[in-house]
């Protein structure tokens, strides 16, 4: 199925044509995914042959990869950022969040309904890059390479430690929905608005028209509860992700190990990454925080193009 643009090109991307629209994954389940696709404006002899899927986190949207789709469109690839299930303008289902389902929503998305031939490139940030993480594991060889930024990813040493570290409470939080969805009820904004107050070394990398789209998507229906499901998944996914690297061994593909170089953390990834990749570059990004693509969107894209270029070429 050819995506059916529901905006034209945007004038202020030269060179690049960007597209929106909702697909259907699961009749049956009533999950749709919105998406938007950014690719070069070039006749269809012509059209990017280079694909590259963005995974966002949380509490965001696919918004948080607007600064770098039109610079990596404009590198050649066709650049597809969905809001995965549960955010944004995706289904809000009550259950389905484990990652090896997700990753499924994004495999059918990517393949089926924008039918993209061959592997594809797969970045995540935050909670993108679990989902980033479990998308490798279960689909080996329709991934080039696989880029994971500020997040500890489920299966590894590192996310046993880490999630228990009393920074990470908001991981226990949310793994009880009844309690999260009640207490931030009508403070959806003030919630959301911490977490970047909090993580962000750029102040103004993420202006208040920037909050209120991430608070309005976290004020629709569903949408609190879903982020809780997605948490509250995330021991499971961890038996799901080590199981199956116990089956198929590491992953072989390469592997960036990212995140913002004002994070203490950062330095971690790298390590946590080596136990489930046998090839592992580790890079962080200079003048950001938690938020790299939103607060250094120029030093994440030259960051990934550097690293796939030498993935695809190896």
């Amino acid at each position: 199925m050819t995506p059916q643009p529901t905006a034209a090109t945007d004038p202020g991307h030269d060179g690049v044509h960007i597209s929106h629209g909702r697909a259907w994954i699961d009749r049956s389940a009533g999950v749709r995914i919105g998406y938007t696709v950014a690719e070069p404006s070039s006749p269809p002899e012509k059209k990017a042959s280079k694909t590259v899927v963005l995974l966002h986190g949380a509490p965001q949207t696919r918004h948080a990869w607007r600064h770098v789709l039109a610079p990596l469109a404009r590198a050649g690839y066709r650049v597809i950022a969905p809001d995965y299930r549960g955010a944004g303008a995706s289904s809000k289902p009550r259950d389905g969040y484990d990652k090896w389902t997700m990753a499924g929503d994004v495999h059918t998305l990517v393949h089926d309904e924008l039918g993209i031939e061959g592997p594809v490139s797969v970045v995540g940030h935050d909670l993108g890059s679990m989902l980033a993480f479990g998308y490798a594991l279960r689909y080996r060889d329709d991934v080039v390479s696989l880029t994971t930024m500020e997040a500890p990813l489920p299966g590894t040493d590192y996310y046993e430690q880490r999630k228990v570290a009393k920074s990470a409470w908001h991981f226990d939080f949310h793994a009880n929905p009844d309690i999260a969805v009640y207490l931030t009820h009508g403070r959806e904004r003030w919630y959301v608005t911490r977490f970047f107050d909090d993580l962000t070394y750029q102040p103004d990398a993420i202006t208040d028209a920037d909050v209120d789209v991430y608070a309005r998507a976290f004020q629709a229906p569903g949408a609190m509860r879903a982020l809780c499901e997605i948490y509250r998944e995330l021991d499971r996914d961890a038996r799901i992700h080590r199981d199956a690297v116990a089956s198929g061994g590491r992953l072989s593909v390469p592997v960036l190990a990212s995140g913002g170089a004002a994070q203490a953390l950062a330095a971690s990834y790298q390590g946590m990454c080596e136990e489930i990749a046998d090839h592992v570059t580790g890079h962080l990004v200079e003048d950001s925080g938690h938020w790299v693509p939103e607060e250094n969107p120029e030093g994440f894209v030259r960051m990934f193009l550097d690293f796939d270029h030498r993935a695809r070429t190896a």
